[in-house]
């Protein structure tokens, strides 16, 4: 069964190369439309509101509305100092199980959103731009004084960080996130099989969409404008973001710690590095 799933979605993904490729040779503006699409919306992630995980029926919940969406938080609440927990791709506010109840334990109040077309809030399209507008949203509602970032999640700190510039977060915690966004545009490329003309077509696409060239969306070039402290950790057996990607934000971020795991792949659950992260986040 195994095998029969990965051959659909080799055929499928495939077949998606193949369209845009075509499309791009008749018209440009609509293979430009369709890679972007599919390289930007969550298969994966979305909550059905009528059987949401526990940890997150624990939570007080609040509806915020940004323009033209609807972003679900949660809040589990404590006292003074304030934590907010950003996830990834494919994924929602539950993925911070495991990490909630060691962080609980310092009676801090923890806030968590779902991403856009992510949980239970509205959207089919994930991009790190609109993301970190959600981002701002809670921290101008909430105003908490660390953040911490998963994946892609972390990877819309480090720009959050870079594009508003925030003085009130003290700390910032990044888990197996990556740098440079090329990379990723670039292992989507490989993976459909983009010819060059319809991958240049996707990377215009970005930049009439966001007003940054993908080269210039980077990790590394964000955190080495920071001052806020932080720590980043990244194993060296991820198979989902490479663990160089890593290295090169710790290298960049002058005020930054950088902590090297092995065996925890890329989800990073581990109840030692979140007593770390903990330390890091409390203790003077």
């Amino acid at each position: 069964m195994e095998l029969f799933n990965k051959t659909i979605y080799f055929v499928f993904t495939k077949s998606i190369g193949l369209y845009v490729n075509l499309m791009s040779l008749v018209m440009p503006k609509k293979a430009a439309q369709i890679a972007y699409k599919f390289f930007s919306e969550p298969r994966e992630g979305k909550l059905n509101p009528n059987s949401i995980p526990e940890i997150l029926k624990e939570a007080e919940k609040e509806t915020i509305i940004l323009e033209n969406h609807t972003i679900q938080t949660y809040t589990w609440k404590g006292n003074q100092n304030k934590v907010l927990l950003v996830h990834g791709w494919e994924s929602n506010a539950s993925r911070w199980e495991q990490f909630i109840k060691e962080l609980r334990k310092s009676k801090s109040t923890i806030i968590a959103l779902d991403g856009p077309g992510q949980g239970l809030s509205s959207g089919i399209e994930f991009n790190i731009p609109q993301y970190a507008k959600h981002v701002d949203a809670l921290i101008q509602k909430f105003q908490p004084q660390y953040i911490i970032g998963h994946s892609m999640g972390g990877a819309t700190c480090l720009y959050y960080q870079y594009k508003y510039n925030n003085p009130y977060l003290q700390k910032m915690v990044i888990l197996g996130a990556p740098s440079e966004f090329e990379i990723l545009l670039n292992n989507y490329k490989k993976t459909i099989s983009l010819n060059e003309k319809a991958f240049e077509l996707l990377k215009q696409r970005f930049v009439e969409r966001f007003e940054i060239h993908p080269s210039d969306f980077s990790g590394k070039k964000f955190a080495s404008t920071f001052n806020l402290k932080g720590l980043i950790a990244h194993d060296i057996d991820d198979d989902v973001v490479s663990f160089d990607e890593g290295k090169k934000i710790a290298e960049a971020w002058k005020s930054a710690e950088f902590i090297q795991t092995k065996g925890l792949g890329h989800s990073l659950h581990d109840e030692l590095l979140y007593q770390r992260i903990s330390s890091f986040l409390f203790e003077e």
